[in-house]
């Protein structure tokens, strides 16, 4: 089982990105997925959630309405769509499968101008 996240990238404040992370080993139409992040300094913390169906989602505070977690289960791949980034946004992003503890890599995210 692995998931394997895209690159991150620098994005001035105000702009947009979009993260994917692409699994594999198992029924991922099954499977609740989750966008973590952690911060310089900072414990890892839930950014967004989906459910296995993509009917069902469920975010942090401090990202609704400027970040849209979804999913394509004909790709095995689901997404992070993160618009009106703010410094405070930079971070280390990891996409996260419950059922197994299984974590992707981890991807840079740089808020900055």
């Amino acid at each position: 089982v692995r998931l394997q996240e895209s690159e991150g990238g620098l994005v001035q404040p105000g702009g947009s990105l979009r993260l994917s992370c692409a699994a594999s080993g198992f029924t991922f139409s099954r499977e609740p997925m989750s966008w973590y992040r952690q911060a310089p300094e900072k414990e890892r913390a839930l950014v967004a959630s989906i459910n296995g169906y993509g009917s069902n989602t469920n975010y942090a505070d401090s990202v609704k309405g400027r970040f849209t977690i979804s999913r394509d289960n004909a790709k095995n791949t689901v997404y992070l769509q993160m618009d009106s980034l703010k410094p405070e946004d930079t971070a280390v992003y990891y996409c996260y499968a419950l059922r197994f503890g299984l974590w992707g890599q981890g991807t840079q995210v740089t808020v900055s101008s």
